[in-house]
């Protein structure tokens, strides 16, 4: 099967399209004909070896989180779903294999597709959307009346938490360009800060949480925004502690390199009376389903920015790299 495979860690020449053997399926998983794919920025921080920390590979491994596709066969232990059926999934953090013909995931991984939700906007949606809602109300639980400030909302992660943080009954101040200022509006965003005329810490106060996925100077800036004791949870800045044991399960050792790495950006929190979280998704096939269920209900709204043919993802990666997307970028294996 055709599958784009990364062969050592560095840039785009470190991954190339090539032939690898089909993979078999486990017990509890099962074996999907992918249709699409989509594109993260974990691929492309995966391939230059930024994450080796918290995941290492070994090499040559087949890159891509995320896919949609039809199933193909299950592993003997496998119920409620059968081959035929439409589904969506996550692929395990330390498997990957999306970017594939073929690929195997847990069935508790995955979820059947909405009624009338292609492959293409689908394959957009696990990682992205998981990430938004687990942010939102597991972390910062959202509630009705509450307000919070998601710098970066025409992202591929932040068009999925402005429609999610309204499903959940909260206020939205978000961060975009002109270009994006009318795609975050539609999507039910109740103020808008244009980040290249405005400075949004001159704008923005006691916000009930912030969602960072932008990083940088914007995460520092995030813990005077909100009120003393909220919590500002980031995918876009560096590891804490509750990253290593919590999110990944692993043990102090790495906690504790996370406590080092992150000293700084904990100690500007706690200046504010600020609770730092880094946040790393788990894959959920449960939540997907409720995800698919939103989309079906047209409450949630996948926004796809461009899709590519599966032979030209060097420049579909290369694209996402440019970080001039609004919403998510997908790659499509069959037509």
């Amino acid at each position: 099967m055709k599958a784009l495979v990364l062969t050592r860690y560095g840039g785009p020449e470190a991954t190339e399209l090539r032939d690898v053997p089909a993979l078999t399926p486990g017990p509890d998983d099962i074996l999907v004909r992918v249709h699409a794919a989509g594109l993260n920025p974990v691929d492309f921080k995966i391939r230059d070896g930024k994450l080796k920390v918290v995941q290492g590979f070994k090499m040559p491994v087949v890159m891509g989180n995320e896919f949609a596709g039809v199933v193909e066969a299950c592993g003997t232990k496998v119920t409620g779903f059968s081959p035929g059926d439409r589904i969506f999934a996550r692929v395990p953090k330390e498997r990957m294999g999306a970017f594939a013909e073929l690929a195997v995931v847990p069935a508790d991984h995955a979820a059947l597709l909405a009624a009338g939700l292609d492959f293409t906007t689908a394959a957009g949606v696990p990682l992205a959307g998981l990430t938004a809602l687990q942010a939102l109300r597991d972390e910062l639980h959202l509630k009705p009346g509450g307000r919070v400030f998601i710098p970066g909302g025409a992202g591929g992660v932040g068009t999925f938490a402005i429609q999610l943080a309204k499903w959940l009954g909260a206020e939205v101040t978000t961060t975009a360009s002109p270009r994006g200022r009318d795609l975050v509006e539609r999507l039910g965003a109740d103020r808008v800060i244009d980040y290249t005329t405005q400075d949004f810490a001159g704008e923005v106060r006691d916000m009930d949480g912030a969602f960072d996925l932008i990083g940088g100077d914007t995460l520092a800036k995030c813990f005077a925004v909100v009120k003393p004791g909220a919590t500002v949870v980031s995918v876009a800045g560096l590891p804490e502690p509750l990253t290593a044991t919590k999110d990944l399960g692993r043990g102090p050792l790495l906690a504790a390199l996370f406590w080092f790495a992150s000293f700084g950006i904990r100690a500007k929190a706690r200046k504010h009376g600020a609770i730092y979280r880094y946040l790393f998704m788990h894959p959920s096939g449960a939540e997907l389903a409720e995800l698919a269920a939103l989309i079906e209900q047209k409450r949630l709204e996948p926004v796809i920015d461009r899709v590519f043919p599966f032979a030209a993802i060097a420049d579909a990666i290369a694209y996402l790299e440019s970080g001039r997307a609004k919403g998510k970028i997908v790659v499509r294996m069959v037509d």
